[in-house]
């Protein structure tokens, strides 16, 4: 089927490269493409009033959450408490400025700065198109950063590990800190890309005829990983959102690869060694992620052993070894179930952030027990190394092309998919 473009009538799949067309959608729906099941489109109603109101509520959440205490402790009639700017401070005092950096971009700086570019470019503000281009490029780069909620996880796991100790309580600021949570979460939810975009300049035209239901690569097209705008495959820089871009990502499996080599590397080390040392009376106890585990199964707590055991070592695990799998596939080896492989990337694109669990852990672990002679907690060597080897598989996961597993499927597949989606 052959069509005269239409910017808004058509979309390159950015999964697995079909070209689909978008049907007219009323609000509350969605557009997937037909041959893997990506959201292509949302329709959103009151697409600038609600992720508007969402923003403004997070922001001013955020603000009160770091002017209270955040969360306290009490242990033989010693009282510790702690506000979130100070967690960071911790980190940087205890000669660990890695922790403290992530701690500040992930839960604090990149969630705050994505949430004022959703409200400067919703709401249409009287910017330099230069600028505009840029946050929304940054907006769409960055959100998947942000790490408010998995914090806040860390932060319920937490409890649980020191009411062993002595009583916990939170502060005035922790509830508006949940609210800000949901809230910004809310917020990025209903800002659709294409739509932001299509707000920001128009969408490029394509002189030539396109063909729904076949891949943009047999037709000489590729979409703009940025603002999914369709260009020729030659073009190098999209002509909307001056973003450089290839037909496929350049050397995406070495990439893919030598950042998985790299996180197997510190993925060892990270688990051999201690990720924060106990100091009881004078006494130190190192922990690692598996002993942190052990102790909380002991101790009863199964649903948090549970929890700990899967982000930390079963995910980073299977993590690893999807993305080897994916790479071995898109190599040309396997049986060719492109749809089982999209199935496996989505899943290691959503998981691998919540491994960052325990390292969040120990820096609520960190900052708040502080009680001199009596009891206090450091981060050691190997909470570097694994937030590290959580950085790396994201990393590896975002450098990997998906649409690879999917170029290898046949032209008859190609035309099935077509057929289903008409």
């Amino acid at each position: 089927m052959c069509a005269t473009h239409h910017p808004s009538s058509h979309i390159l799949c950015p999964q697995c490269d079909l070209l689909v067309a978008l049907p007219v959608l009323q609000d509350g729906h969605k557009a997937a493409c037909p041959r893997c099941g990506t959201t292509l489109v949302t329709q959103w109603e009151s697409p600038r009033q609600r992720p508007t109101a969402y923003a403004i509520v997070a922001l001013f959440m955020l603000l009160l959450a770091n002017l209270f205490p955040f969360i306290n402790m009490k242990v033989a009639g010693i009282t510790s408490e702690v506000t979130l700017l100070e967690i960071p401070g911790v980190m940087f005092s205890e000669d660990y400025s890695s922790l403290g950096v992530f701690f500040m971009l992930f839960v604090q700086a990149v969630p705050a700065l994505c949430l004022i570019s959703v409200l400067v470019l919703v709401n249409q503000v009287n910017l330099p198109d230069k600028l505009k281009r840029t946050l929304a490029r940054l907006l769409f780069q960055l959100k998947s950063w942000g790490m408010a909620e998995i914090f806040l996880a860390g932060v319920l796991v937490s409890f649980v590990k020191l009411m062993a100790y002595g009583d916990i309580g939170v502060g005035s600021s922790f509830l508006p800190w949940c609210l800000f949570c949901l809230l910004q979460l809310r917020a990025f939810q209903c800002v659709d890309r294409r739509w932001l975009w299509d707000d920001i300049a128009p969408m490029p035209v394509i002189d030539q005829p396109l063909k729904v239901g076949v891949p943009g690569i047999n037709q000489g097209l590729r979409s703009c990983p940025c603002c999914t705008a369709i260009v020729p495959a030659d073009q190098l820089v999209c002509p909307r959102c001056e973003s450089k871009g290839y037909i496929r990502k350049r050397h995406s499996l070495q990439w893919t690869v030598a950042l998985l080599l790299t996180s197997i590397m510190l993925y060892l080390p990270a688990n051999l060694l201690p990720i924060m040392v106990t100091e009881l009376l004078g006494s130190k106890y190192p922990s690692t992620i598996l002993a942190g585990v052990i102790l909380l199964w002991n101790e009863g707590s199964f649903p948090v052993a549970m929890v700990i055991f899967i982000a930390s070592i079963m995910v980073p695990t299977l993590k690893m070894l999807a993305i080897a799998w994916l790479c071995w596939d898109a190599k040309g080896h396997g049986d060719r179930d492109s749809e089982r492989m999209h199935l496996i990337y989505e899943v290691v694109e959503f998981v691998g952030r919540w491994s960052m669990i325990d390292v969040f852990v120990i820096a609520v672990l960190s900052a708040l027990v502080r009680m001199g002679a009596l009891m206090n907690i450091y981060p050691a060597i190997g909470a570097i190394m694994f937030a590290f080897v959580v950085i790396l598989t994201m990393f590896a996961a975002m450098t990997f092309d998906p649409r690879l597993s999917w170029d290898r499927a046949s032209d008859s597949t190609h035309e099935e998919s077509s057929e289903h989606g008409k």
